[in-house]
């Protein structure tokens, strides 16, 4: 299973374009799913500042093969081949989104995976790491959603080790995140640290749900092509 991330300016009537653009399993072999998106900054204010001709795209693929073809022949990554595009290997999983499939091999009924705990041999305590969230958004919940988010916005943004952050959007009910660190100690402080934006966004969540559907989904990234802005710009 490979996932790909896809970042790039536009113009607003490509941005459009993209948006309505639905990439199927049936039109592209080898993929498993994909979500065209809006991209904006991440911030600590309560909505973010839209960005015209900002887009992404998440996708999954059966392998590297699936999305060399993708990248060789489709329109949609024509559109999107000025900007930013990173793999991404899944090394975690916390909550589901069914429409990738089966990320990784093995999970534990909590929908974790075996190596949570990144203990000894598992090969991921060193090097980058990427994040993607993603929630299908409950609409009654979307102001206190946007409330917490800007605090953990907040402090993503003060954070060492983040190189690249992003709000990612398929309105109006599939609202993500995507970051990428040098390394996956501050990722993990930044996540673990109690009484902080992320975490008490997470406990609100737990509490009460933002999403009826959520997945935060750790990567190894190994392959990336083209720049992207900094955080926060």
């Amino acid at each position: 299973m490979v996932t790909s991330v896809h970042l790039a300016d536009v113009r607003p009537s490509t941005a459009l374009s993209l948006l309505r653009t639905r990439l199927t399993p049936d039109e592209v072999p080898g993929l498993r799913y994909a979500e065209s998106v809006f991209a904006a900054p991440l911030g600590p204010r309560l909505l973010p500042s839209p960005r015209p001709g900002r887009v992404g795209l998440i996708a999954g693929w059966e392998d590297d093969g699936a999305l060399d073809r993708f990248l060789a022949s489709h329109p949609v990554a024509d559109a999107l081949a000025g900007g930013y595009r990173v793999r991404l290997e899944p090394v975690r999983v916390v909550g589901a989104w069914p429409e990738f499939g089966e990320l990784l091999p093995a999970t534990a009924g909590n929908g974790q995976t075996a190596d949570t705990a990144d203990g000894p041999g598992v090969g991921v305590l060193d090097g980058p790491a990427a994040v993607l969230t993603l929630g299908r958004l409950r609409l009654r919940r979307g102001p206190a959603f946007l409330r917490a988010s800007a605090r953990a916005e907040g402090d993503v943004l003060r954070s060492p080790g983040l190189r690249l952050a992003t709000g990612l959007a398929h309105p109006p009910r599939i609202v993500a995140t995507f970051s990428l660190w040098s390394e996956i100690a501050p990722m993990r402080a930044y996540v673990e640290q109690r009484g902080a934006g992320h975490h008490a966004a997470t406990t609100e969540h737990a509490a009460r749900p933002f999403h009826s559907q959520s997945a935060f989904i750790r990567f190894r990234p190994y392959d990336e092509n083209g720049t992207w802005h900094t955080p926060g710009t």
